[in-house]
């Protein structure tokens, strides 16, 4: 699929129209903008310096905070500005949303502030942090559906059945105008150059907003819009000229899973939006990782899209001195996502590689290939016995030049004579197969398993591999660089009963902690 779309305008209409009616709606929107009712519950969120991410992309890089609004993310612009401007006597009645989270939050604050009752139809599966934050706004929730479509469907019913408008997330005027502020206070905050802003896009309300007040004021700033691989609603929509609805979208980044973009945010899109990005899951992870090195937060996936979308621009034109800004749009986070997103953020930097490498089954093989790998360090080692001839290792490596040296370390352990295959880009393997390397093995003999706990620190591997793999033969192994002090590994060593003192005096000499699993049920019921 191809990465990127450039939008052009609609080839039927002549330029001097064209021109009449992007003014037109510029200045519409520029008027709402302008007026819309939004600091009675946002705040204007700092534009901050990225100093860490600017020295390694070699640009000037700042980051809208919109992370740090009261309830982490923007959508309390949008929300409350159409609440504000809704009448008297329609408010009186009460409210009705739909949505998975933050758009939610944004209704149900907005309604507690001007005392509107609010219902929020949110999805069965929708993350329980985003559920208390909505439930201590006040609102009624009511849980329908597994996805969004079918909340929504239900929350238009409940509209119809009490009379109750229903606030939709994106595709509204006034929701536009409450997101466009973010590019008021851009421009305001930022005086000087701006080369591109890149902002996420889900629905397309908040780059309609953004790119409308942008153009009408700095037509010369590239407006980039960013999206997931898994949910490419508006490139392909502009990439065909009409509205899609997608079969199917992936819900890593579940603050832009949307099928289909609205009709209102297409059209801004189509006039004011210079180009779309997508980018993968990795580089996701990578921009949250990026984020927090240089603010300390955290983002959720949606709102690191913008920085997964810049460095990919920097890298595909080669850019150098330009001014960038990136819209870090929320920071609604899920607890125990965070273990995924780590364990990815490294590849989606271009940190780290992924190999399956075949090596000879037998002892001292381990030793001998770590000395091919070098100075590098290994973050990953996964292997179990299979047979007596072959061993199948999964390896990670972290990378200080990346894909130049991705490339040249396959060539070397190829010349080295193994068999080398590059799982970096391979979904399964990075999902599940690391996580499964192993299982039982009943031919092995004189099997013990012990726990250790090393220093992480260059060459402690290899210490630990050539201390022990180079006596007896390395049955079972599993280590994970997790970032902490110390390294922890897994291991099977086959030691027949007379030689397990001299084994255990090795391992005293070696100075790291460990502990014999042998006798551990857990080993018996997988790994015996």
């Amino acid at each position: 699929m191809q990465k990127s779309v450039a939008v052009r305008p609609p080839v039927a209409l002549d330029r001097r129209e064209r021109n009449r009616t992007r003014m037109t709606e510029e200045e519409k929107y520029l008027k709402m903008i302008l007026r819309a009712r939004v600091y009675d519950v946002a705040e204007e969120t700092p534009l901050d310096f990225a100093r860490r991410l600017s020295e390694r992309l070699k640009n000037e890089i700042w980051l809208k905070r919109e992370d740090l609004q009261p309830l982490f993310s923007f959508k309390v612009r949008g929300a409350y500005n159409k609440i504000a401007n809704l009448p008297e006597s329609v408010r009186a009645g009460g409210v009705v949303a739909a949505s998975a989270g933050n758009h939610a939050q944004g209704v149900a604050l907005g309604a507690r502030r001007l005392h509107v009752r609010a219902t929020i139809v949110m999805p069965r599966t929708t993350p329980a942090i985003k559920i208390e934050s909505v439930k201590a706004q006040g609102a009624r929730i009511v849980l329908f559906g597994d996805g969004y479509d079918e909340a929504y469907g239900h929350a238009l019913e409940i509209s119809k059945k009490n009379g109750q408008p229903l606030l939709h997330p994106f595709d509204d005027p006034d929701v536009i105008a409450g997101q466009g502020t973010i590019g008021m206070e851009i421009l305001r905050q930022r005086a000087g150059s701006i080369d591109a802003i890149f902002v996420p896009i889900g629905g397309g309300g908040l780059i309609a907003g953004i790119a409308a007040y942008i153009k009408a004021l700095r037509p010369e700033i590239r407006i980039i819009g960013v999206e997931p691989e898994e949910a490419p609603t508006m490139f392909v929509a502009l990439e065909r000229g009409r509205r899609v609805e997608l079969k199917e979208v992936g819900m890593f980044a579940d603050g832009v899973a949307v099928r289909m973009v609205g009709r209102e945010t297409f059209k801004i899109a189509r006039r004011c939006v210079d180009e779309v990005i997508l980018v993968n899951t990795d580089e996701i992870c990578g921009a949250i990782k990026e984020i927090f090195d240089d603010t300390r937060s955290i983002s959720e996936p949606a709102g690191a899209l913008a920085v997964a979308g810049l460095k990919k621009y920097v890298e595909r034109e080669q850019l150098q001195a330009k001014h960038l800004i990136a819209v870090n749009s929320g920071a609604n986070m899920n607890f125990d996502r965070l273990r995924h997103i780590a364990e990815r953020a490294d590849l989606g930097e271009g940190r780290e590689a992924i190999f399956a490498v075949t090596i000879p089954e037998e002892p001292g093989s381990f030793r001998r290939f770590c000395k091919t790998i070098g100075a590098r360090n290994v973050t990953e080692f996964n292997y179990r016995y299979s047979d007596d001839r072959q061993a199948h290792v999964f390896v990670g490596i972290n990378l200080v030049r990346g894909a130049a040296e991705q490339t040249e370390l396959t060539g070397v352990l190829r010349e080295a004579g193994y068999q080398v295959l590059d799982l970096s880009g391979n979904e399964m393997a990075k999902l599940h197969v690391r996580h499964m390397v192993g299982g039982r093995a009943p031919q092995i003999t004189n099997e013990v398993v012990y726990r250790f706990e090393f220093p992480e620190r260059p060459g402690a591997l290899l210490k630990f591999l050539t201390a022990i793999g180079h006596n007896w033969n390395i049955s079972l192994f599993h280590y994970r660089n997790h970032g902490a002090a110390y390294g922890r590994v897994l291991a099977g060593v086959q030691v027949p009963p007379k030689e397990r003192k001299r084994f255990e005096s090795y391992l005293d000499r070696l100075g790291y902690r460990y502990l014999d699993e042998t006798d551990n049920p857990a080993r018996a019921l997988f790994l015996g």
